[in-house]
């Protein structure tokens, strides 16, 4: 779910080979650990432990509304090093140290505090994962740039129908970075999210009428910038969502999607424009419009049955023209409430997850686009854009440890995805 993935750099190299700090909740519930191995350019952040009971099979974007009934509270943690992140993995674990499947965690939203979204403003999504997302990364010449302290945060939704109650489930997010030495240093590239209808704070589903219908959102692009590769993410019966130039009406990226002889989705195209070239150029003060188009051969209103986005990375002219994060902004406000809300009532102190899952429909996140369902568009929240401001944080707050546990060796789990 994950569309692309960044790096960062470590600043200090006479820092230790493994440095570790430790963000505890207020209660006895999951923690947050962040460890960083310098030989190997790795970030490890830890996430759980989470008791999460067997429960029932979900059918098809049951989940997609990212609601609050089901996402765990967001838990930040300070980013370690400076430099650019590129890629990261995502592995699961149980109190044993064995392996557990993907599938159980329907997706993870990493967020960045510290920087706010170019065409929205709303908290930067770093990147996300869902249940088949693979190990992502871009090459060393572009990468996502992260000062150190960077406030991040990280939240999960769980859905295990794995058979089996999973106790002490830990997550761990393994995210590569270049260092701040390296020659020629790597291009900026940040994340940039387009939604046909998202409210900020709010929803981005839409319903869908019978027969073929387009839903559409014009926007100015504030700053000149070349976008590397875009992907997308749309409902059953969507057919593609693409990009158009305004003042020409000129289609300038479109993604279209693979689907079951019933309708239903099972991939969305990308296209890469960075690899050969210097990206799809989009001008400052210029207007884009980006467009969902849905099928609906049910002969019914699918209510909140949709949603079409493009996400990808874009390298700007000049970082010095994104657009600043202005907590006070009540856009933004509106986000940072969202996040604060999520999972409150859901994750106590025995860490465990209750099962219950409403109405649901980004989750994905970027780097150089990976396949339909691992979208930076999905790093996105799909319901809302979550945030947070200073002194105002939306999750359990956290302290720092003085020895964290060491994490476990990996073995094989006899489950299979």
């Amino acid at each position: 779910m994950s569309l692309f993935s960044t790096l960062l750099a470590a600043a200090a190299l006479a820092a230790p080979t493994t440095r570790s700090a430790e963000r505890v909740a207020a209660d006895t519930g999951p923690q947050v650990r962040v460890e960083v191995d310098s030989s190997k350019h790795e970030v490890n952040v830890f996430l759980g432990p989470y008791d999460l009971p067997n429960m029932p099979p979900m059918k098809d974007h049951a989940m997609m509304d990212h609601g609050e009934s089901h996402d765990t509270p967001v838990h930040h943690f300070a980013w370690p090093v400076d430099g650019w992140m590129r890629g990261f993995r995502v592995t699961l674990h149980d109190a044993q140290g064995r392996e557990v499947p993907q599938h159980v965690m329907h997706h993870m939203i990493m967020i960045n505090f510290s920087r706010r979204q170019l065409l929205y403003s709303a908290a930067e999504r770093l990147l996300g994962a869902g249940t088949e997302t693979a190990e992502t990364s871009v090459p060393k010449t572009i990468g996502v740039p992260l000062a150190p302290n960077s406030d991040l945060g990280m939240y999960v939704a769980w859905h295990n129908d794995s058979g089996v109650d999973l106790k002490g489930v830990m997550l761990r997010v393994t995210m590569q970075w270049t260092p701040k030495n390296q020659v020629p240093q790597p291009r900026n590239a940040l994340p940039l999210y387009m939604d046909v209808n998202l409210t900020v704070g709010g929803s981005n589903t839409f319903d869908v009428p019978p027969g073929r219908s387009e839903k559409a959102w014009e926007f100015t692009m504030p700053i000149n910038g070349r976008v590397l590769g875009l992907g997308g993410h749309m409902h059953d019966y969507g057919t593609s969502v693409r990009l158009v130039d305004v003042e020409n009406g000129k289609t300038l990226s479109q993604v279209k999607t693979k689907r079951a002889p019933d309708g239903r989705v099972l991939g969305v195209s990308r296209q890469l424009f960075g690899i050969r070239g210097d990206g799809l150029a989009l001008k400052a003060g210029r207007r884009y419009r980006v467009v969902g188009v849905y099928d609906n051969p049910t002969g019914q209103l699918l209510k909140n049955g949709a949603m079409a986005h493009m996400a990808g990375l874009i390298v700007p002219e000049s970082m010095e023209e994104w657009p600043k994060l202005d907590p006070a902004d009540p856009t933004f406000q509106r986000d940072l409430a969202d996040l604060r809300s999520r999972g409150a009532a859901k994750e106590h102190a025995a860490g465990s997850d209750d099962g219950a899952h409403e109405g649901h429909g980004t989750a994905p996140a970027p780097s150089a686009p990976a396949p339909a369902d691992s979208t930076a568009a999905q790093a996105h929240d799909s319901t809302s854009h979550g945030g947070h401001a200073h002194g105002a944080r939306p999750a359990t707050p956290a302290t720092p440890a003085k020895k964290p546990a060491p994490a476990k060796k990996p073995a094989a789990h006899p489950h299979k995805h």
